[in-house]
């Protein structure tokens, strides 16, 4: 289950990742309870969330096409530095008492930016330190610790809150980067510099041409960019389904939360587990179609348990497609382009989200809750079966 931690270098960077990790989520959570505080608005929390994200979609082509010219680590060097001044600055405003929504508004902005050019160096960088023998495992592994800090930051984040205060989480989150910066630090590893003097926009175009010869990119691309649209926005929609659905007020929605989180980390940790298997196409069919099926059964349950098992099918189904996507992709890609591949993937992974969450608010403001995440699985399902269909060679990877 945890081959590639026994690689020295990917060891200290995924317990310094992990660590940081923690701490994001715990800034997370005290930002969005500060913005509510300072304004009293959803819609504003809203508008962090998407700023936070919208630079993903816009800029991460050409952190990309810097993550294939230079060193991948010095890189991340500079984004978790950057990471950390933002969290400090956070933390000195808020404490001061000079913060205001519009700072916060900045922030998130200034945090989507960088996230722009760190997340595809960061994707990027695991081959280089474990090799395409522990690929799938680092990969898992990578997961396991994202879905295991989703669960840890947000737990320990409302006690903190009560103890250190706002300002006092983000003080955390500013150290907890001084992990992961002091393993970057600790690595060493050759790189071979790009030798190309190519402007930005060339080397995006060359990229763009790679990826459209290439089917199996494209289909892969394809789950994950309609897992992103219509299936992920299911989260920001749980307060809602848990307050006028099922009617379990905010403790029944943080076991909820809870549900989907330890979902997503049992089928990491099953990931983990499996190795590097064959089959990994089919595997990722009929992942996706258990994602959609457990979907539509979370939007016709009524009762709260079942809603527990379904949301609990729902996390480990989505964790599952998004890991053999990332390791496919990296398998079928040379190194060459690497960067720009994995820019590509984290926009359709991540940068899609921002206009699914759109979707899905306008569908459950017209049609109720319940009745958008059924059409959402529906059409989940559907863009599934027609990318099955349109490309037939994805079950055979």
């Amino acid at each position: 289950m945890f081959s590639s931690l026994k690689v020295k270098y990917f060891r200290f960077y995924w317990l310094g990742m992990f660590v940081s990790l923690v701490g994001t989520w715990i800034q997370t959570v005290a930002q969005g309870w500060l913005v509510f505080q300072l304004t009293n608005s959803s819609f504003l929390l809203g508008v962090v969330g998407f700023l936070a994200t919208i630079p993903i979609f816009i800029l991460s082509v050409f952190g990309g096409v810097l993550a294939d010219r230079k060193n991948k680590r010095n890189i991340l060097i500079c984004t978790q530095g950057a990471f950390m001044f933002l969290a400090l600055l956070l933390a000195v405003l808020t404490q001061s008492r000079l913060i205001t929504p519009w700072q916060i508004m900045l922030i998130a902005l200034c945090n989507g930016v960088i996230m722009a050019f760190d997340a595809p160096a960061r994707q990027s960088i695991v081959v280089e330190l474990v090799g395409k023998n522990h690929l799938f495992n680092a990969i898992a592994l990578n997961s396991v610790a994202f879905n295991s800090s989703r669960i840890i930051g947000p737990a320990i984040a409302g006690i903190l809150v009560a103890v250190i205060g706002m300002s006092g989480c983000f003080y955390l989150n500013a150290a907890s980067f001084l992990a992961v910066l002091i393993a970057l630090f600790y690595i060493k590893f050759n790189h071979a510099a790009s030798g190309n003097n190519n402007s930005a926009f060339k080397d995006i175009k060359a990229g763009l041409v790679f990826v459209s010869g290439k089917p199996v990119i494209l289909a892969l691309m394809s789950v994950v960019g309609a897992m992103s649209i219509f299936g992920v926005s299911y989260i920001i929609l749980m307060p809602v389904f848990a307050s006028h659905v099922l009617g379990v007020g905010l403790e029944g929605l943080g076991w909820l939360m809870s549900s989907s989180g330890l979902g997503a980390l049992a089928g990491a940790l099953g990931l983990a587990r499996l190795g590097d298997c064959k089959f990994k196409g089919k595997f990722l069919v009929w992942s996706v179609f258990l994602f959609a099926a457990s979907l539509i059964l979370f939007s016709l349950s009524k009762n709260y348990f079942l809603s527990i098992i379904a949301l609990i099918l729902v996390g480990s189904s989505s964790v599952i497609p998004v890991a053999l996507v990332n390791t496919l992709l990296q398998i079928n890609v040379p190194d060459a382009f690497r960067g720009r591949v994995m820019s590509l993937f984290m926009i359709t992974f991540a940068g899609m989200v921002p206009f699914g969450n759109l979707i899905s608010g306008i569908l459950a403001q017209s049609w109720g809750v319940s009745s958008a995440l059924f059409i959402c699985g529906v059409v989940c399902a559907a863009l599934f079966t027609l990318i099955n269909f349109i490309f037939p060679g994805l079950r055979e990877l």
